[in-house]
């Protein structure tokens, strides 16, 4: 078999793996990257919502725009990417074999990096062999890939940030999702992104779990129950759904195979079997690296900082870098990606309790029960302000690493100061333009513009509005509550669209005085609940 010599191979093109391979051809290494599949990008293009983090971060910007252009930069810097290209195999000396097509191409590398990202875990329950069982990541590449919907009626199983995300997603392409069941007391992901399920009106289940699914030939319905301490179901508590789609969002493991094939330390952790590496992804074998989900469950986010760090390691690894050159280069990415592992969900605080925030202010037990903020609660945190003009009411309670909503805002009606995980605060007698930047700025859509006309009796709130079709200007309907409930007749008094708002519409409702606080979505009348 012919030998092939390369000096830098990639095993996957996601948000890792690109980067990684962008940071090496900067400085004039030569990079092949491998990807199994029929499209780069791995989970990138599968993510229409808006990141977190700061700009550094690409904060605020959709995850299939910044794949887009993460491959505009890799074919600018010559990189090159191979498709439907699945690497079988991976040897002691850095010997990689790849099979395209029906042939298998054997190859001799300078440094490898394996960024194969992870795969969907899935749980037992009587019938999950059934067809409509399918993972949360297999429904987002349906939707979003390919414009197919996976059902019409559709159960989520599991609450962390791909559950919560995904149900939203699955509304947005026209599904109605019943509920969102956890066997977890708490919501595991963030609650800007619980919020904006529950004030659709989709109720959370938290210590509960799938006891059936229903259904001889396919999906036809799903029985839940609640479980005790032990993970033991509590008989009586039994509840069903008619659904056509059970989705399972219970994690992700790293898929290690090849670094395990080629001998390579591993480590046991609470976020998988995975491979021991230092902060640059350099594992135990000299020339074999590993970054993303492959080497530790995150976000993308930081996925891509993890990349950018193993790329510039194989640089100096190669000798086209100085080591103070090296040492600059990974001091500035690892205070950006430090950056990104503070805060409330932290890897340090993974399986913790917390009970307040880095301020001391008590957490919302509702938020972490029933998906939303009680309407008391609210009033505790500093984004949250009474006043009769117009004025921003940011409902994020969570220290989450995100400050676009303080960079959109040109008039200092928002502050979060240096640390990106503080809690945002409404700045007291500043002045609101009712621009909207900040509540199309927030990656979690939990800004609100909020004014009252004491005269008139009615008041205004300002919605982030991401479903299609857009309400018309004059459309009456209803406010929905932050847990969904329709609480009072409202009428649509202005729909905005901009470029620069990124797909966020901005409507705008009137609602009688009292509900200015407490009306936080809108419903058309023939539509509400």
């Amino acid at each position: 078999m012919k030998i092939e010599r390369k000096e830098f191979i990639v095993v996957g093109a996601g948000p890792a793996g690109l980067s990684a391979a962008i940071e090496a051809a900067r400085s004039g290494v030569s990079v092949t990257v491998f990807d199994e599949n029929a499209r780069p990008g791995g989970q990138l293009f599968k993510q229409i919502h808006k990141f977190f983090g700061s700009k550094e971060h690409m904060a605020k910007i959709r995850g299939f725009r910044i794949g887009e252009e993460l491959l505009r930069e890799a074919e600018e810097k010559g990189v090159e990417v191979v498709l439907n290209a699945t690497v079988i195999g991976l040897y002691r000396e850095k010997e990689i074999q790849v099979q395209i097509g029906t042939e298998v191409q054997h190859y001799k590398v300078d440094a490898i990096l394996i960024a194969t990202g992870a795969s969907e875990n899935m749980v037992n329950f009587r019938g999950w062999t059934l067809p409509g069982v399918i993972g949360a990541g297999a429904a987002q590449t349906m939707m979003n890939l390919y414009h197919v919907k996976p059902g019409n009626r559709i159960l989520m199983l599991g609450s962390g940030n791909v559950g919560l995300v995904v149900s939203y997603q699955l509304m947005q392409a026209g599904c109605e999702v019943v509920a969102l069941v956890d066997a977890a007391p708490r919501i595991g992901g963030y609650g800007v992104h619980a919020s904006k399920v529950a004030r659709c009106g989709v109720p959370f289940y938290l210590s509960h779990t799938i006891k059936e699914a229903e259904g001889t030939d396919c999906v036809r319905g799903v029985t839940i129950a609640q479980i005790d301490a032990k993970y033991q179901f509590i008989p009586g508590t039994e509840k069903h759904f008619d659904v056509d789609t059970i989705c399972v969002a219970v994690g992700l493991s790293p898929m290690t195979q090849l670094l395990k094939m080629d001998g390579v330390e591993m480590a046991d952790t609470r976020g998988g079997y995975i491979p021991a590496c230092d902060e640059t992804g350099a594992t135990s074998i000299p020339g074999i690296f590993a970054a993303g989900d492959v080497a530790g469950i995150e976000e993308a986010s930081s996925a891509m900082i993890e990349g950018r760090m193993s790329g510039e390691a194989v640089v100096a690894y190669l000798g086209y870098a100085s080591t103070d050159e090296k040492a600059l280069r990974e001091k500035e990415l690892e205070e950006s990606l430090g950056a990104l592992r503070q805060g409330m969900f932290a890897p340090k605080n993974r399986g913790k309790k917390l009970e307040k925030t880095d301020e001391g202010i008590e957490l919302s037990e509702m938020l972490l029960e029933k998906g939303y903020i009680g309407d008391d609660e609210i009033k505790r945190f500093p984004g949250y302000r009474a006043e009769i003009k117009v004025h921003p009411v940011l409902e994020c309670t969570q220290n989450i690493p995100c400050n676009p909503c303080q960079t959109a805002c040109r008039k200092g009606c928002i502050s979060i100061g240096d640390n990106i995980t503080s809690l945002p605060i409404s700045v007291k007698d500043s002045t609101c333009i009712d621009c909207g930047m900040c509540v199309a700025s927030c990656s979690g859509q939990a800004i609100f513009l909020v004014s009252e006309n004491p005269e008139k009796g009615t008041g205004e709130v300002t919605i982030p509005y991401e479903f299609l079709p857009l309400p018309k200007v004059g459309e009456k309907g209803y406010g929905l509550s932050r847990s969904g409930q329709r609480i009072c007749d409202a009428t649509v008094r202005r729909v905005r669209t901009s470029k620069t708002y990124d797909g966020t519409a901005l409507v705008t409702i009137e609602v009688p005085i009292g509900y200015t606080d407490r009306a936080r979505f809108y419903r058309k009348a023939d539509e509400a609940q």
